[in-house]
């Protein structure tokens, strides 16, 4: 008990040397802290594929949705395009029920996506808007920032109902 207190104490003592100097991987840094930091600056971010649950950001009466389809691409869906998802949450009172089978727009995916001057977009969290079978919104406001590349996809609404526009 006392030796992996002590352990514990040293390695404490070892990443603050480590983040007081200067290099990236601290003089007295041990291997098991750099694998945490490598695991933790190397996070996954992939496309939204079936079973990724995704939050809502409108006001349509749900709050979390799983995606079951892409409906673009072989490898899932990325900003701006649709999905076919069920409603895994939603408020009482709302449009949208629990267990509906409905339509989204992505419009914040963890995934990065490059723009054409060179700089790249990515969100911290992966977002839907809930859409019917012709594009239309179902909620009449949408919360958060939305990127403009949406423009490019024809959802010229969503964004007319967005606050931001990243």
């Amino acid at each position: 008990m006392a030796a992996s207190f002590a352990s514990r104490c040293s390695r404490v003592g070892r990443s603050l040397f480590g983040g007081l100097s200067n290099n990236s991987p601290g003089l007295f840094t041990t291997s098991h802290e750099m694998t945490c930091n490598n695991y933790f600056s190397q996070q996954q971010r992939t496309f939204i594929q079936m079973r990724t649950v995704l939050k809502v950001v409108d006001n349509s009466g749900a709050k979390k949705v799983m995606c079951i389809q892409a409906l673009k691409g072989k490898k899932g869906a990325r900003l701006g395009d649709t999905i076919v998802a069920s409603v895994k949450e939603a408020h009482p009172n709302g449009k949208v029920k629990k267990g509906k089978v409905v339509y989204g727009v992505v419009v914040r995916a963890a995934m990065q996506k490059g723009r054409c001057d060179g700089s790249e977009v990515k969100f911290d969290d992966n977002a839907v808007v809930l859409v019917d079978k012709q594009g239309q919104p179902i909620g009449t406001r949408v919360f958060g920032p939305v990127p403009h590349e949406l423009r490019k996809k024809k959802h010229v609404k969503i964004l007319t109902l967005a606050g931001h526009i990243a």
